[in-house]
């Protein structure tokens, strides 16, 4: 039983420093400390696969008629694998191991009906130096590391117990052996050591247990004990990372936040907060009230009407709204016509005052001259309409002169204008 003792010792050993390699690491937690976990974001099928290889030692534990257990010789073990990861925390693993054991011969007597004994060498094999077996095997990971510290892409040390089944033979003479394939399955654990991106280096232990009955040289016709065969093996490998390595957290998860206690400083102070937001509140309510009752009055207003104030009431009444007057010039000209003259004078009349305030805006035809002919040409149709409005008592008057850059108009006559605004 030293060898699984050993295995054991082992098996623990990793598993206590893993852990406290973890509980080091501080970068895969909140800001409150807390350990921060999926969901992840799903990768392609080939990404996270790695291939591995790995060499070490096995031992075989068998089962006698006398119900003892009997621990063979240590011999090499050889594995080649091929896996991925599914999320950070489960994984599969398909592969071949191959192991070798010394054999041992000795004898045992078999009742073959009556009197009759057969005395047989427990191995078929005795006279090999090595005994071969070979298992097709797959794996089912869990990284435990990840699991209970939380998902960390530099971890250097990842802990990952998993449970294997497949298929074992034994490579000797089939003519002295009921069957050379028997099913295998057992417990395993594989410790992962960080040594960059894309290369892992790996300690695998596994203990693959087998019925104890096809791999004797069993008389023909007859069968084993019913007992069981269990390998032993560990191995140290490396693993080659391919494609993408890592898993992205999904970004539409919200990181947990931990309230915070307050000190009785931080309550007293917000409760003042929310006192005076409280006051604010009621004087706005105040003022609303105060601009409703304000605005009653106008509540039976008709829209598009105007309406004067006099003697405290609002009254009907009509009135002209001025719009903007466009006073036309010949091409070329800043001369205003006897028709734009009388234009002035009856918007002048109608709908401006001494206090009136205007912008003339004037424009000529980008089609002829040039900018800069154009640009004093706007300048002086400008002046002649201000001219002429200060005849009329109109003085306060502002002019924007914007040559051939400002041609609203479809036609060449109808942009050798002044536009005149009330501003």
């Amino acid at each position: 039983m030293k060898g699984i003792k050993f295995l054991g010792a082992l098996a623990a050993a990793s598993l206590l420093f893993s852990f406290s390699v973890s509980a080091q690491e501080n970068n895969n937690r909140d800001e409150n400390g807390k350990v921060v976990r999926g969901a992840y974001e799903t990768n392609k099928w080939y990404d996270n696969t790695f291939i591995g290889v790995a060499g070490g030692v096995n031992t075989v534990f068998d089962s006698y008629e006398s119900h003892g257990f009997e621990l063979g010789q240590y011999g090499a073990a050889a594995e080649l694998n091929f896996g991925k990861w599914y999320t950070p925390a489960i994984g599969v693993r398909f592969g071949w191991q191959g192991l070798s054991n010394e054999p041992r011969d000795f004898t045992h007597t078999y009742e073959a009906g009556g009197s009759k004994t057969v005395t047989f060498s427990k191995w078929a094999f005795a006279n090999e130096e090595q005994v071969p077996f070979n298992i097709l095997h797959g794996d089912f990971l869990w990284n435990i590391s990840n699991s209970i510290g939380g998902y960390k892409e530099t971890r250097f040390w990842d802990f990952v117990p998993y449970m294997s089944a497949g298929l074992l033979a034994v490579g000797a003479d089939s003519k002295t052996l009921i069957s050379n394939w028997e099913y295998a399955m057992g417990p395993g654990l594989l410790n992962v050591l960080r040594l960059n991106d894309r290369i892992d280096l790996t300690l695998d232990m596994t203990y693959y247990i087998v019925a104890d009955r096809d791999f004797y040289a069993m008389p023909q016709g007859h069968v084993g004990y019913g007992r069981f065969i269990g390998f032993p093996k560990a191995t140290v490998g490396l693993a080659f990372n391919l494609f993408k390595t890592n898993f992205d957290r999904h970004s539409s998860i919200t990181p947990t936040i931990i309230p915070v206690p307050f000190t009785l400083d931080q309550y007293n102070d917000l409760a003042a907060k929310v006192k005076a937001l409280e006051a604010e509140n009621a004087a706005l309510k105040d003022k609303i009230a105060a601009l409703e009752a304000e605005n009653a009055k106008y509540k039976n207003f008709k829209e598009g009407q105007t309406y004067i104030y006099q003697n405290g009431s609002f009254i009907e009444t009509e009135a002209t709204v001025a719009t903007p007057a466009i006073v036309y010039f010949d091409l070329g000209s800043a001369k205003l016509s006897q028709r734009e003259k009388a234009h002035l004078d009856f918007y002048a009349e109608n709908a401006l005052d001494a206090d009136t305030e205007l912008l003339l805006i004037g424009s000529a035809d980008k089609d002829t001259g040039n900018a800069k002919i154009n640009q004093k040409l706007s300048e002086q149709r400008c002046d002649a309409v201000k001219k002429y409005l200060a005849g009329k008592g109109i003085n306060n008057v502002e002019t924007l002169a914007e040559g051939d850059t400002n041609n609203m108009y479809n036609t060449p006559a109808k942009n050798r204008s002044v536009t005149v605004k009330i501003k």
